[in-house]
């Protein structure tokens, strides 16, 4: 079979519900990239609560965060790496305003650092639950443009932030609500999804778009499944992401459902 671009989203899909790989999926995906396929995770989680997973599988080929605002291959140095920010003015003026507007914790990123305004125990894996004095968000601390920003909010509030966000920097600014039951908002670059980064690392190893198979669950995925030769939906995805996938996998991300998939779509033993 010539060779594959398989992009993976994590949460849901390659993860089990405990946010786990299974031995299954670590060795059908070591099987895939020792045929030569570029096995690549391309997650909405920032690089620090991504990278573990990546060592795990023992892949060496690049993994795009932050759904698609950061492109880079980990523990290399990489010409090719490339990262969309944000501003430093936009985090400030959220942290400023952030009583007015119902925000409770707001979370600013890069590649190797993060900064809130309060350490939060509500999601420990993606929140940070401690700060060191330098990760305090303050004017101070944060010298340079973020590339993502988290925001928790309370409930009520949602509408009005989306709008604060959208009048002051919605020319440039995406805001995304996070799916499930969490209250948390997501501030990337305008026009930057999980596809940009699946295409760029496409264009790197010259794969076709036609052999570009991708896999999802929720709705920073759509457009990546959209976008790919073949997007599959996992048998736990939204119903949206079902009804734009080529295929849904026929078990559920809790039961080894992407590395069953994976073994007969390219015919692979373990």
């Amino acid at each position: 079979m010539d060779q594959h671009l398989i992009a993976l989203d994590l949460d849901g899909t390659t993860l089990n519900n405990q946010s786990k790989l299974t031995n299954e999926t670590i060795i059908t995906l070591r099987a895939l990239a020792r045929d030569g396929h570029i096995v690549s995770i391309i997650t909405g989680r920032p690089y620090r609560i991504a990278k573990h997973i990546y060592d795990e599988i023992g892949i060496k080929t690049p993994m795009v965060n932050f759904n698609g605002a950061l492109t880079h291959i980990p523990h290399e140095h990489w010409d090719k790496e490339y990262d969309v920010e944000l501003t430093r003015e936009l985090a400030l003026d959220l942290l400023a305003h952030r009583k007015e507007l119902g925000i409770k914790t707001i979370t600013v990123e890069n590649k190797h650092h993060v900064w809130a305004n309060q350490a939060s125990n509500d999601l420990p894996e993606f929140l940070p639950n401690k700060l060191r004095d330098d990760q305090i968000l303050t004017a101070a601390n944060l010298t340079g443009n973020p590339i993502a920003m988290t925001i928790q909010y309370e409930p009520e509030h949602q509408e009005e932030i989306i709008k604060a966000v959208n009048e002051k920097y919605g020319d440039f600014v995406e805001p995304r609500v996070w799916g499930g039951p969490y209250n948390i908002l997501e501030l990337i670059h305008r026009g930057t999804h999980k596809e940009s980064g699946m295409f760029y690392i496409a264009k790197q190893y010259q794969i076709d778009r036609q052999n570009i198979i991708a896999f999802g669950d929720e709705h920073n995925d759509l457009e990546m499944l959209d976008a790919a030769g073949r997007g599959v939906a996992m048998h736990n995805a939204i119903s949206e992401l079902k009804s734009i996938a080529n295929d849904v996998t026929p078990i559920d991300n809790e039961h080894n459902g992407l590395a069953k998939y994976l073994r007969a779509y390219f015919k692979v033993t373990i």
